[in-house]
Formats: structure tokens, sequence, C-alpha cells
């Protein structure tokens, strides 16, 4: 089991910047791949990026490249995700969530159908204009 618990969301302006965490405990080592995903209200969820367990795969949606980046602290189990230059758009809740199967490059929430093992229960963010 992998228990996951995020923080850093918030309350900001368009044009803002935010850092979310998400300190992962429990079976660690099963850990092959990480990544963000968001829910707005009325809307499907969105897989936001991914990362591998060694962190030279990284991956974007389209929505959110040049402006987000994941990474990951290994000493602290703690994945981030910054985002900068942020969008009204962007106001969802944000969750993280990792995989336990090895796959050849990291693989976005809900590509081609893929599940993730564990989440989290998520963090709110909100942009205004």
């Amino acid at each position: 089991q992998v228990q996951l618990v995020e923080s850093g969301g918030g309350l900001v302006q368009a044009g803002g910047s935010l850092r979310l965490s998400c300190a992962a405990s429990g079976s660690t080592a099963s850990i092959n791949g990480m990544g963000w995903y968001r829910q707005a209200p009325g809307k499907e969820r969105e897989g936001v990026s991914c990362m591998d367990r060694g962190g030279d795969s990284t991956a974007y949606a389209d929505s959110v490249k040049g402006r987000f980046t994941i990474s990951r602290d290994y000493a602290k189990n703690t994945i981030y995700l910054d985002m900068n230059s942020l969008k009204p758009e962007d106001t969802a809740v944000y969750y993280c969530a990792v995989y336990r199967t090895v796959q050849d490059m990291c693989v976005i929430w809900g590509t081609y159908g893929f599940e993730y093992d564990y989440w989290g229960q998520g963090t709110q963010v909100t942009v205004s204009s």
C-alpha cells in the first residue's frame, strides 16, 4: 500500500504561481511512475503530468505544457508540481497518483485507459481572473 497526501493548493490570481506537494509513504519502493491529474466541476478528469521512477521520462498535457513542471525529491519521498502562468481554466481539484507497473516511458493518467494504483485526497486550486 502507498499513501499519498497532497498540499499546497489555494487561491491565486491569473498569471500567478503555486507549488503542489505530494508526500508518499508506505511501500514507496513499489512505485515505478507518478503523476498528477485534475478534475474541475462538471468536467472529466484530466491527466496533467507524469514522471517515471528515475526521473528520466516526463510528459505533460498540451494544456499545461510549458507552464507546469513535475519533479521529485527522493530523500523526502515527495512529488511536486510547479504551476506557473496560471489561468482560470486551471481551476480544479488536483490529485497526485502513482503506479507500480514498469513502462518504457511514464504514462499520463487516463492515457489509453491506463490506470494508476494509488492516489491522494486532492487539493483545491482556484485561479481568479
